[in-house]
């Protein structure tokens, strides 16, 4: 079973693409690749070398050490018990949520992460089970990179990080910050990690051989993955094109 502890639908589809295009893109242009990677988006990547570089660093190191790891991962390992393990890697990550929540102002996400945090990891047996979404409380994960993205901070420049793929300037810095704050050891981060891959495997499977250019389709769809974050799954403001049910309809345009 692949899934995103405690994310809905949509939001588990959008990471899952980006986080299977990063870990499967190819660092080799064909002609067509080289001339969308030239006339881009707009998107400024001055370090676009090195960001290809280390995304086929990437590759090699998830085809050759992380696939076989979690493959023996989840043949050794009952369906039932990589359940619970992927809700408390989810669960070690609400101290993060609540103090990001705050810093936006959001004391009502804020609280909701403290009573998860409070109910998984005594009644949930250590956050191995989500006794707090069976009592209604949903989570809404948030992190550093999304506080600032709230306050206007912009995305800057797009980086490859090696290991954990694409992000950008401003979520590095607060990936740096959560990790200099964060009492655990690295070993747990890494633990988190894998589990989270173990999760959406099949789906990193599915896409693996769709983008035409791995390296520009995991930045864009790492960008818009993280601005439905920052607005909370809120539509972006502008205009959107609707399809009458007859094919043969024109086109109807309206704004929201």
């Amino acid at each position: 079973m692949s899934k995103i502890p405690h994310a809905g639908p949509l939001k588990a589809a959008a990471l899952a693409s980006a986080l299977a295009i990063s870990m499967f893109s190819t660092p080799v242009l064909s002609d067509e690749a080289a001339k969308v990677s030239s006339e881009g988006d707009g998107t400024s990547d001055p370090l676009e070398a090195v960001n290809r570089w280390t995304t086929g660093l990437n590759d090699m190191i998830q085809l050759f050490v992380l696939e076989p790891v979690v493959g023996l991962y989840k043949d050794v390992t009952p369906v039932k018990l990589q359940e619970g393990i992927s809700n408390a890697a989810s669960n070690l990550s609400e101290p993060i949520t609540v103090g990001s929540s705050l810093l936006q102002g959001d004391t009502e996400n804020a609280g909701a992460a403290t009573k998860r945090f409070l109910i998984n990891s005594t009644v949930g047996l250590g956050g191995l089970q989500d006794k707090a979404t069976e009592m209604g409380i949903e989570a809404r994960q948030e992190d550093l990179g999304q506080a600032m993205g709230k306050h206007g901070v912009g995305p800057g420049i797009p980086i490859v990080l090696p290991l954990l793929g694409p992000s950008n300037l401003r979520d590095a810095t607060g990936d740096i910050a959560t990790s200099l704050a964060n009492p655990l050891p690295l070993a747990v981060g890494a633990g988190q990690g894998l589990v989270r891959y173990s999760d959406n495997q099949e789906e990193i499977k599915s896409i693996r051989e769709n983008a035409i250019d791995g390296y520009v389709a995991q930045r864009e769809a790492y960008q818009s993955y993280r601005e439905a974050q920052i607005r909370n799954g809120a539509p972006v403001p502008g205009p959107v094109i609707e399809f009458a049910d007859n094919p043969d309809d024109e086109k109807q345009e309206t704004t929201r």
